[in-house]
């Protein structure tokens, strides 16, 4: 009974829109007092949760991401792709996939992705004569691809809760982030071969040599991270902090970063980790209250009891992260169903990389689906577009998210491939 109303009180905080962290700080506290439960021993909980080596990656992540923004990165590689890609019909649509994925190696993050590239891809398509719910759309949904591909930080998240290698999610992470761009690229032909007022544009070798000199430095960050994580040359967190130092240096040697964009790009950083460790605090309590009342053992139960089969466990997983994605912020879903999950994962024989991959793809659909949908939100706002607008735009795009989570459910022992080969 104690659970149910810690769950309602929870829900109308949340309908009433009380920020994440503190819809569920309160509640949580209350039942701790309620119990019997020191205060300061909550209090103890949220702080030690935050107090995490791993999750020192965050902050550097999200600063690289803030920099390469600053930097005019975003802007680079999307003159690069439109000059390589200018005799394409559909050429905008390609490219907005396409800088997303360059981008997304140094942003980790969705909403910087969007917003960073939307602003400038959306005007670009619109002038161009796409539709708006086109260009929102593409936009929106190729923005979903930087929380997957490293450095992905729903994957630092998950590696500090689920005590796996960030380096081998980083690595099992790869191959699905690429299907996600192949997905998009081919519902893109498809509305694009439904629109024959779509033209081609004209190839200007000139314009492509200009326009490679501005993004061959800031393509060497990839190299940096994945390269040293992956050669054991450096943690996840050194290599955040190298690529920083080194973002910083491209900035100062193209010069593209004033002293004014990396103040803003400390700003934005502090403000977005804050964000995030406090929801991971906040969520943290409740994690150890939903242990206190043995939730995990129950769920464990409850599966068991539907089968021995570790597809239907991870049908059941897809199923709950959607549900939740679309309600919940997705750093607090991690922090809430990452521990309970993860021993269920084991007892069904599914690795928790796998697993990983998995519940961060499931989750950031939720970016594109209302009512929490960040994603629509700053999509609409750097396009002037209607909320319902971009959400009918991004609704094809979703199909092919829907078919790779669907395919890693069937085989799942594709997603540990590349870990495999590379020795993680």
């Amino acid at each position: 009974m104690m659970l149910a109303l810690l769950g309602i009180a929870i829900a109308v905080l949340l309908v009433i829109r009380v920020p994440v962290a503190f819809a569920f700080l309160g509640p949580s506290i209350v039942y701790m007092w309620l119990n019997g439960q020191s205060v300061g021993n909550a209090l103890r909980e949220v702080v030690n949760a935050a107090d995490s080596f791993p999750l020192l990656a965050v902050p550097l992540f999200v600063l690289l991401g803030a920099l390469s923004n600053h930097a005019g990165i975003a802007d680079r590689l999307f003159r690069f792709a439109l000059a390589v890609l200018a005799r394409v019909r559909g050429s905008l649509g390609y490219v907005s996939i396409g800088t997303s994925v360059g981008f997304s190696w140094m942003s980790g993050s969705a909403v910087a992705d969007a917003a960073a590239l939307g602003k400038v891809q959306i005007p670009q398509m619109v002038r161009e004569g796409y539709g708006r719910r086109f260009a929102t759309g593409v936009s929106a949904s190729s923005a979903l691809i930087a929380p997957v591909m490293p450095p992905s930080i729903p994957a630092v998240i998950y590696a500090g809760l689920a005590a796996v290698s960030t380096g081998a999610l980083f690595a099992a992470s790869v191959i699905p982030a690429l299907a996600m761009a192949v997905g998009l690229v081919i519902v893109v032909a498809v509305l694009v071969a439904r629109n024959p007022s779509i033209r081609r544009g004209t190839f200007d070798r000139r314009e492509v040599a200009a326009s490679l000199k501005g993004v061959l430095l800031p393509l060497v960050t990839p190299v940096i991270i994945l390269g040293g994580i992956l050669g054991g040359f450096f943690t996840p967190t050194e290599a955040a902090a190298v690529a920083v130092v080194y973002i910083l240096i491209v900035g100062v040697v193209q010069r593209s970063l004033s002293w004014k964009g990396l103040l803003q790009a400390l700003t934005e950083t502090v403000l977005t980790t804050g964000a995030i460790m406090l929801i991971v605090a906040s969520a943290s309590l409740l994690g150890y209250i939903l242990a206190r009342e043995r939730l995990p053992q129950l769920m464990t139960d409850a599966m068991l009891s539907l089968g021995d089969s570790a597809t239907v466990f991870l049908i059941l997983t897809v199923v709950l992260c959607l549900v939740l994605g679309t309600i919940i912020d997705a750093t607090a879903v991690l922090v809430l169903v990452v521990p309970i999950l993860v021993p269920i994962a084991q007892t069904y024989g599914v690795d928790p990389v796998t697993l990983g991959v998995v519940v961060i793809i499931s989750l950031m659909v939720g970016l594109l689906t209302p009512p929490v949908g960040t994603v629509l939100f700053v999509t609409a706002s750097v396009s002037k577009a209607r909320i319902g607008e971009v959400f009918r735009g991004t609704l094809p795009f979703l199909i092919p998210f829907v078919v790779i989570i669907a395919l890693m459910v069937a085989f799942p022992q594709a997603v540990t491939w590349l870990p495999g080969v590379l020795g993680l």
